[in-house]
């Protein structure tokens, strides 16, 4: 099993492919939170955020079922591009981070560009939209990580709503190091819809 990213906690590194289920708790507002269940519809994951708009998401916490800190996601400023930085558990003054995620735009497409600050300094390239729930994170040789999909209902066969998705995992990769890049294409996604509603708006008298 090959082990790359982040590593939290082993006991996060699945040794087979592995679907969590990501339960968004407000589709249509900023400052909501996210719950992450495992195929047993146990709880994994959870983050609760109080912000009245994304752009005062200074920090992000990734939380355990009994509210350990495991992950700190914060956006990193002034910065050029979208920056944000991840540390191992709770944020403390002086801590050097263990990753950053940062928007790469390209003529005809963007893509965000995931650097861990590890011996070996992997870097891992995410392609697709969160908006629509289609995203995929490549490692370096190109090889699909972790995939964002749409939830379909199994029993229905229906495609459930936006604010249910599924996170696809192949083994070795740290589902908690995975979820941390969700809520960071979460936070950028909504920075988008923040700057499309500003631009809509200047134009009325």
């Amino acid at each position: 099993m090959k082990k790359g990213g982040v590593t939290v906690d082993n006991s996060l590194i699945y040794d087979k492919e592995t679907q969590l289920t990501v339960h968004k708790t407000c589709l249509f507002f900023d400052g909501d939170g996210f719950t992450v269940y495992d195929s047993s519809g146990d709880l994994v994951y959870r983050v609760e955020s109080y912000a009245i708009s994304a752009r005062e998401h200074a920090e992000i916490v990734l939380m355990d079922p009994l509210g350990r800190c495991l992950l700190t996601v914060r956006r990193k400023r002034p910065s050029l591009h979208q920056r944000w930085e991840g540390f191992l558990g709770e944020r403390k003054s002086g801590q050097k981070a263990i990753f950053s995620v940062r928007r790469s735009s390209m003529i005809g497409r963007s893509s965000v560009t995931v650097e861990v600050y590890n011996s070996t300094g992997d870097e891992y390239e995410i392609e697709g939209s969160i908006a629509q729930r289609c995203c995929t994170i490549f490692d370096g040789a190109k090889t699909p990580m972790a995939e964002i999909k749409r939830k379909v209902d199994c029993t229905s066969e229906t495609v459930l709503g936006k604010e249910v998705f599924s996170l696809f995992l192949k083994p070795g990769f740290d589902a908690a190091f995975a979820m941390a890049l969700v809520l960071v294409l979460d936070q950028i996604n909504a920075d988008d819809r923040s700057d499309d509603d500003s631009g809509s708006g200047s134009g009325e008298d």
